[in-house]
């Protein structure tokens, strides 16, 4: 159905050029034939004697009112004109000058026919050369109106796609709300029981997570309000928290400078596009890897690259691996770097782009986020 509607406009466009074309060519081809009858009568009035009808020639010479029409004797003197706009202020000599000008380029069209003593060169008349860009601009306006029903529906479908993400978004954290305050009281009542107990506190800090989770999820679609944080504070937290949950044949490393960096911060969403970041790389390193989180301060605000030894993305991938649903993983969803991106661009009006990546070596990912 696609292809068939592109072959239909197609089809259309094609016929209106045509048509206009035709038309173009049939009042050209009537200007030409009535400017041989105008350079007839133009001979005849000038060898006018008493049998001539010049009532006759000179209702043919004034019927000419729209095609411009210069006539110049055998020097290329102009003789007389019609249908040109002659400036008032323009002295004799200057108009000499501009009906010459106009002449030549006439006759450099081809537009002359030559009687008797004087060469009679004519130019398009106003209609013709209106039909003749007619097209053009009728196509230019269709053109525009596509280009804007297209924006205007390519802006309809993501504003309806962000409704489902933070329809989507708020539901999950309502429903997780439910089952982790359970879990907090659950885990209150153990440590009234067994105070002792070694596992408590790592429990303890996987519900505490599964609350960050939560409140991540609660303000995806909502306008959060970025403060002043510590942003090496927040990358140390992260890297410890891979650390933990990675395999020891990865090693994850922090490159930060002495002094903290401070930026506008919104913390939980933040700390989800580091953490996707770093499983992203975690899953590219198929055996043994490192992973490298370097973070310095700039003067328009802050600078954070994510390395890896991975397997690498291909540069014509660089860009797509962005768009929501693509994936390279076997079980993935393609929400990942999706979502990065919307933390990254529209909340904390930064950028995030593959800085470079080379097949078997690795991949680099780069965030600037402002001052």
């Amino acid at each position: 159905m696609k292809y068939l509607l592109i072959a239909i406009a197609l089809l259309i466009a094609v016929g209106s050029l045509l048509t206009s074309h035709h038309l173009t060519r049939d009042l050209r081809q009537e200007e030409e034939e009535r400017m041989e009858v105008w350079a007839e009568a133009m001979r005849s009035l000038n060898d006018a004697d008493e049998n001539t009808d010049l009532l006759l020639v000179l209702k043919v010479i004034n019927g000419n009112n729209n095609i411009p029409v210069i006539v110049l004797d055998n020097d290329g003197t102009p003789v007389t004109h019609r249908n040109l706009s002659i400036k008032r202020a323009d002295t004799y000599a200057d108009t000499l000058v501009s009906l010459q000008r106009q002449a030549t380029e006439m006759e450099q069209a081809g537009r002359v026919i030559s009687i008797d003593d004087f060469r009679v060169c004519y130019a398009p008349s106003l209609m013709l050369r209106r039909l003749t860009i007619f097209p053009y601009v009728q196509w230019s306006v269709v053109i525009i109106f596509i280009l804007v029903a297209l924006f205007a529906l390519l802006s309809a479908t993501r504003a309806e796609q962000n409704k489902v993400w933070v329809g989507l978004s708020k539901e999950t954290a309502h429903q997780l709300g439910t089952p982790i305050s359970s879990l907090i009281a659950w885990t209150e009542v153990l440590y009234q029981s067994h105070p002792d107990d070694p596992y408590l506190p790592e429990m303890q800090k996987d519900v505490a997570r599964l609350q960050r989770i939560a409140e991540r999820f609660s303000k995806i679609g909502a306008i959060p309000e970025p403060k002043s944080d510590n942003l090496s504070a927040l990358l140390v937290r992260v890297a410890e928290y891979m650390d933990r949950r990675t395999s020891a044949h990865v090693q994850i490393s922090l490159q930060l400078p002495p002094q903290p960096i401070t930026c506008l911060l919104s913390t939980p969403l933040f700390e989800w596009v580091m953490e996707n970041l770093c499983k992203n790389a975690v899953d590219a390193i198929s055996s043994t890897g490192s992973i490298i989180i370097h973070a310095w301060p700039v003067q328009q605000g802050a600078v954070i690259e994510v390395s890896d030894t991975g397997k690498g993305i291909p540069k014509r991938q660089w860009k797509k691996v962005f768009k929501p649903g693509f994936t390279t993983k076997a079980r993935g969803w393609g929400l990942g770097l999706s979502l990065a991106q919307r933390i990254v661009v529209q909340y904390h009006k930064g950028r995030i782009y593959v800085k470079n990546s080379e097949l078997g070596k690795g991949t680099t990912f780069r965030i600037e986020l402002p001052a």
